[in-house]
């Protein structure tokens, strides 16, 4: 793997409402209208004006992304893409992957330079952590490896167990 492309990735423990970046990605439900985990504290960090955008949307499928305005938040934006619930089937690895691949193309799309990604399908969707890890990294590897217009693409976990699944990861390759 190029050291360009390590060099744009940053593992971090916290808060993904906090972050001063151009976009954090929402690991939204179907109806993209607030749940739990993430996605509450996302709608309640932003405010009322992000679920008013958010019912003009018309929901989400299963590993598609949507954009929408940062509103209270730090980051100008919130992409939201829905992860999915984790079966044990092959299928499962293709939808989380898409999940981070048109995350992606929608922050190089509206000419964003940085994005920070939760540990998507991994909270109540009940995604192995480690297997996620995998594929997450994987694939943002993949797409800075042909896409320079990003520059920084951040994971942060609330935990610290799997901040240093991330981590450990990272290291690996």
């Amino acid at each position: 793997m190029e050291k360009e492309v390590f060099d744009k990735i940053v593992i971090m423990q916290g808060d993904i409402t906090k972050l001063d970046v151009d976009a954090i990605v929402n690991a939204a439900n179907r109806s993209l209208l607030g749940g739990g985990g993430v996605d509450g504290a996302i709608h309640r960090a932003a405010g009322l004006k992000l679920l008013e955008e958010c019912r003009e949307l018309g929901g989400c499928n299963t590993g598609e992304a949507k954009i929408t305005k940062g509103y209270n938040l730090k980051a100008r934006y919130v992409i939201h893409t829905v992860g999915p619930v984790y079966s044990g089937k092959p299928h499962d690895r293709l939808l989380l992957s898409q999940c981070y691949l048109n995350s992606l193309q929608l922050t190089a799309l509206n000419n964003l330079s940085s994005v920070a990604f939760p540990a998507i399908s991994c909270g109540i969707y009940g995604y192995p952590v480690k297997d996620a890890c995998k594929i997450a990294i994987d694939t943002v590897c993949m797409f800075l490896n042909i896409t320079s217009s990003i520059n920084k693409v951040i994971f942060i976990l609330f935990s610290s167990e799997n901040y240093d699944i991330y981590k450990n990861y990272i290291k690996e390759i």
